[in-house]
């Protein structure tokens, strides 16, 4: 009997349905029938696409549960519509992010990655719960040569999220391509809300008296945050901060 928080379901479907593309699945299949009541467990839902065309060709039951969208109807846009205001730059970000692995994975014409990220989105009745997306891509040469994604989203809002910053991984590591746990959840950005506050306004161009006055803060409190940032992540100067930041698509 496999266990419902047992992501090697998910390895199944790949194998079985990558190399058809992810076309004329049935739903009645036994793996079908398995993992949708492994996702009815875990509440949680995924789709499959081809990443490089941004088309979504399968998804599972439950998009219509958790965010309101038939699976046979579900675009990257209802998924994006669906997620909270304040989360729309990191989606951005993650998506930017997702499309720069896919390039080099279409390069080298093989391997896989993985980026994980939780965000705010709404359910059907309008209120918003925390969400991890996890997302992993892989080349293929069937049934054209592309880069294919599964993407899992899972609730998580009976976990304990850190208070500081969000969860993020990204890499190769499939040992990070599981059902949640707190360690995994506790994995990525070290910054407090404001932190980040203040580094995405630094990445704007603004100077420490602009942002204070922005944040109405103190010019003291500002260069404070400045050098806390600085001490977390052992960087030389924050510009060299925001430049990794953008390359892993967090800002």
């Amino acid at each position: 009997m496999t266990s419902n928080q047992d992501y090697s379901l998910y390895h199944s479907f790949i194998s079985a349905f990558s190399p058809m593309g992810y076309k004329g699945i049935d739903r009645a299949d036994p793996l079908m029938l398995e993992i949708e009541n492994m996702t009815e467990a875990n509440n949680q839902y995924f789709f499959a696409g081809d990443l490089l065309q941004g088309k979504i060709i399968f998804s599972s039951n439950r998009s219509l549960e958790m965010i309101g969208v038939d699976p046979e109807e579900l675009t990257p846009y209802h998924n994006l519509e669906a997620i909270h205001p304040d989360e729309v730059y990191r989606n951005t970000g993650g998506w930017a992010k997702l499309l720069q692995l896919a390039n080099g994975l279409f390069i080298d014409q093989k391997g896989f990655s993985i980026l994980s990220v939780n965000m705010k989105m709404r359910n059907p009745k309008g209120v918003y719960s925390e969400i991890l997306f996890q997302s992993y891509l892989f080349y293929s040469d069937l049934p054209r040569k592309s880069v294919y994604l599964l993407q899992v989203l899972t609730n998580i809002d009976s976990f304990k999220m850190s208070k500081h910053g969000y969860h993020y991984y990204v890499g190769n590591d499939p040992r990070y391509f599981r059902y949640p746990d707190q360690e995994l959840l506790n994995i990525g950005n070290v910054f407090s809300k404001r932190e980040l506050e203040i580094i995405r306004l630094i990445a704007k161009g603004m100077s420490s008296e602009q942002v204070a006055e922005k944040l109405f803060l103190s010019l003291f409190t500002v260069n404070t945050h400045r050098g806390n940032i600085l001490k977390k992540t052992s960087k030389a100067n924050i510009p060299e901060l925001i430049y990794e930041l953008k390359e892993k698509g967090v800002l």
